[in-house]
């Protein structure tokens, strides 16, 4: 991207936010957010990006102290958005955000591996500058080779995966200005790898999907925006609360959807469903576990 493109793009984000997503996008909603989330009492947090408006470093600790408020940074893993690299010169996420996007082996970039339990965290970036009217993410070779290795490994350390991104990786998700210019590489990861659970953002609403992995089918899981107020033609914010039982000889579990309600000035659970994959567990004898 040109200087002059990334300056033109800034100018177009910002009369956008002015003229119709400040509305939208508001702070008692991620007021709202953080303390419904705590009511639930995760175990683990996990945010699939746009941290940031237009990728400014002057926005960087604003979102460190909100992500700080979902609680600690070792309870709490992100990725970044294509907001988080909105042109060539926003500070790298990783650099921004160390707390929150660094695996256990403390090095920095994507993607990262944390062990939580019996779950293995796995963040993936797919946030790249573009030009003007463009929202499109990229993995690129290099992350998605590094990805294939750390979801092997988990798998033998008998870990169920679970991969963080933001931009959906299934297929005619979102039109082709915004999606992932190489899901196809993504998804051949999966294909081969596998992993338990996918979780990303970006869409701006809840989305289920499933990806082929190499023992059956993978559950995709999108969430909506995180600080909208919602209309006629957007989304409400909304988040996800999933119960995993990862001990059963296959991965499965219950998702439940949270949708802000203006009228009550919170997040109330609105629908329930079920999440399985088949995963590694299920070659393991019960004596193994």
């Amino acid at each position: 991207m040109l200087a002059r493109e990334a300056v033109s793009k800034r100018v177009l984000g910002y009369a956008s936010w002015h003229r119709k997503r400040k509305a939208l996008h508001r702070d008692e909603v991620l007021h709202a957010l953080i303390r419904d989330v705590a009511a639930c009492a995760p175990d683990h947090v996990c945010v699939t990006g746009d941290l940031t408006n237009l990728g400014l470093a002057a926005e960087g600790p604003t979102a460190a102290a909100w992500l700080d408020r979902l609680g600690d940074a070792g309870a709490v893993s992100a990725v970044p958005g294509n907001h988080d690299a909105y042109a060539p010169d926003a500070p790298p996420a990783e650099v921004q955000w160390p707390a929150w996007m660094t695996g256990d082996d403390g090095a920095a970039g994507f993607p990262y591996l944390r062990r939580r339990g019996g779950l293995a965290i796995v963040g993936v970036s797919s946030a790249v500058a573009t030009a003007p009217f463009l929202a499109t993410g990229r993995v690129g070779e290099a992350q998605a080779a590094r990805l294939e290795t750390l979801l092997a490994m988990a798998a033998r350390e008998r870990l169920a995966r679970v991969v963080l991104v933001h931009h959906p990786p299934q297929a005619g998700a979102i039109t082709r200005r915004a999606a992932l210019s190489d899901a196809p590489r993504l998804r051949a990861v999966l294909a081969r790898a596998g992993a338990e659970l996918v979780l990303h953002g970006h869409a701006h609403r809840p989305m289920r999907a499933t990806l082929a992995g190499p023992a059956g089918g993978i559950p995709v899981v999108g969430v909506a925006a995180a600080s909208c107020i919602g209309d006629a033609r957007h989304t409400p914010a909304g988040f996800h609360s999933i119960d995993l039982d990862i001990a059963s000889g296959h991965v499965s579990g219950v998702l439940t959807h949270h949708t802000y309600d203006p009228a009550r000035q919170g997040f109330a659970a609105v629908a329930t469903e079920e999440v399985a994959a088949p995963g590694p567990h299920t070659h393991w004898p019960d004596t193994a576990r």
